[in-house]
């Protein structure tokens, strides 16, 4: 009888590879095949851990795997790639951002594995290694689309530097959910099959735009959170914000 866990496994592997190859690619100087591949990496991603729950083969082991491919994938590749188009000009500098953003990705998985069985599956504390690795390559692939060449480089480098401090930070960002038996489930699947299908229109154009409103919307709905508690102490309002989110979660 076939393993549950085999599939998944599977999935994960092609992850590995796809981060392999991307970095291979980097080197080689074949700048977009080398986001394709991550961006690859990241649908396979997005696979292997909804499959595993489908079929009941999640596992400790595939939960470590799967860190082990997200590292090279989207913390080791994309770092490798940004040093190779842009950051190797900065000199010592470059190796920096980029070891930050490596050190960054390392932590962010490792903290996940120690939330996944808690709240880590109803909101990500910190920004998503895959997230902050694809809008980066977007970005390239969106750049090569529009001007032939990367442009306006100082943007890339100031997301390298901005993802890193929100892996690592406690900005919360949506999880995608596993059941839609509520709502606002139902509406997260609604809106992610709508974006699906814009985006397959033009993907060159339109996947940097999806990937750079997802991390805005995490920093805007924590912004607006610090304001509200901020707002809740002066007026003292932050206690009845408090009793009413309690009794939510009774009910």
């Amino acid at each position: 009888m076939l393993n549950r866990s085999v599939i998944p496994g599977t999935f994960t592997m092609g992850n590995i590879v796809c981060g392999f190859l991307a970095i291979l690619s980097a080197f080689n100087g074949e700048i977009v095949d080398a986001c394709w591949l991550i961006v690859l990496a990241g649908f396979l991603d997005a696979l292997d851990g909804k499959i595993a729950r489908i079929s009941g083969g999640s596992s400790q082991f595939g939960v470590e795997l799967d860190s082990l491919a997200d590292f090279l994938s989207f913390g080791v590749a994309p770092a490798v790639l940004v040093h190779t188009i842009i950051l190797n000009s900065l000199g010592k500098l470059g190796w920096v951002i980029s070891i930050v953003y490596i050190m960054a990705a390392s932590y962010r998985l490792a903290r996940y594995n120690l939330l996944a069985d808690t709240d880590e599956k109803k909101d990500f504390m910190g920004l998503p290694v895959p997230m902050a690795a694809l809008p980066l390559v977007s970005y390239i692939i969106f750049s090569y689309k529009i001007w032939g060449g990367l442009e306006y480089s100082e943007i890339l480098t100031t997301m390298v530097i901005l993802f890193a401090f929100l892996m690592v930070s406690q900005v919360k960002y949506d999880a995608f959910p596993d059941k839609f038996d509520t709502p606002q489930s139902k509406r997260k699947l609604g809106l992610l099959v709508i974006s699906a299908i814009i985006i397959i229109l033009k993907p060159r154009l339109l996947l940097f735009p999806f990937f750079a409103l997802y991390i805005l919307y995490g920093m805007a709905v924590q912004i607006y959170d610090l304001l509200y508690v901020g707002v809740g102490k002066v007026t003292g309002k932050e206690d009845d914000r408090r009793k009413t989110d309690k009794r939510i979660d009774n009910e």
